[in-house]
């Protein structure tokens, strides 16, 4: 994937649990999950607005581009 998510490394550095922050953001444990495993396939820009709100990061912080095109990924395999 093109898109690295790093909410783990957040999640640790602001000492929250993903339990805390779902209640926070309204969102099921199931699906903050997937997008904590990096197999979300999209999110929501207020889904992303409320994370990075509370915890009080910037979307840069929890998604990280690595240079590749998705499709480059599959050509490979």
């Amino acid at each position: 994937m093109g898109i690295k998510v790093c909410l783990e490394d957040v999640l640790k550095k602001r000492g929250m649990t993903s339990k805390e922050l779902c209640k926070l953001v309204n969102i099921t444990e199931a699906n903050l999950s997937v997008l904590r495993s990096g197999k979300a396939k999209g999110v929501r820009f207020h889904t992303i607005n409320r994370i990075c709100y509370y915890l009080e990061c910037d979307v840069g912080d929890i998604l990280k581009f690595d240079g590749k095109l998705e499709e480059e990924e599959n050509d490979e395999a």
